[in-house]
């Protein structure tokens, strides 16, 4: 199994492979052009997403956005995400139509092992992460690897999501809550 493979089935993974290294600066110079042209026009900006993500609706991305791979990335319909975005995709990321991601959201979907000996070997493991329709992420937000965020979510600014979030209530907080149910 190549490297790329064990990546995609969830396996721990040696990043420093040479084929993934290349992905990644294949995607990491996408994400330069995404970053230093400016304001595109939309079918622009449009023409350059659709090189980086696995699956796009349609998006704006405000610079600066930085990703791994882009190819795990699949973007829904009206898709936004505001300045410093952040997407570690070792797995897949789902989202879906019309979310808004606020300034400075991170979404890692990478771990490495808890044990220190294991780290050394420099071995990755990604988990897929899942955001439902017409979900707001406020700015400064991380979500964590694995987690699933249902539809009509809000994250509150801040907040570090560690576990699944239900459809329609408001988290907030480290680690994130339910603190309200949305009608």
């Amino acid at each position: 199994m190549t490297e790329q493979e064990k990546m995609v089935a969830g396996l721990w993974f040696n990043p420093a492979d040479k084929e993934l290294a290349l992905q990644r600066q294949r995607a990491k110079a996408l994400c330069v052009q995404m970053n230093q042209q400016g304001p595109l026009p939309f079918k622009a900006h449009q023409q350059l997403a659709r090189q980086l993500f696995g699956r796009l609706g349609s998006c704006y991305i405000e610079p600066n956005f930085f990703c791994d791979y882009g190819y795990n990335i699949e973007l829904g319909q009206n898709f936004y995400a505001n300045h410093h975005c952040v997407i570690l995709d070792a797995a897949k990321v789902s989202i879906g139509d019309d979310v808004l991601l606020g300034p400075g959201v991170q979404i890692y979907t990478v771990t490495h092992p808890l044990d220190a000996a294991q780290r050394k070997t420099g071995l990755e493991q990604g988990r897929a992460i899942s955001i439902g329709d017409s979900v707001w992420i406020g700015g400064g937000a991380i979500i964590l690897p694995g987690v699933q965020i249902g539809k009509k979510a809000v994250i509150a600014a801040g907040a570090v999501v560690t576990k699944d979030v239900p459809d329609a209530v408001v988290v907030a907080g480290n680690p994130a809550t339910v603190i309200k149910k949305l009608t």
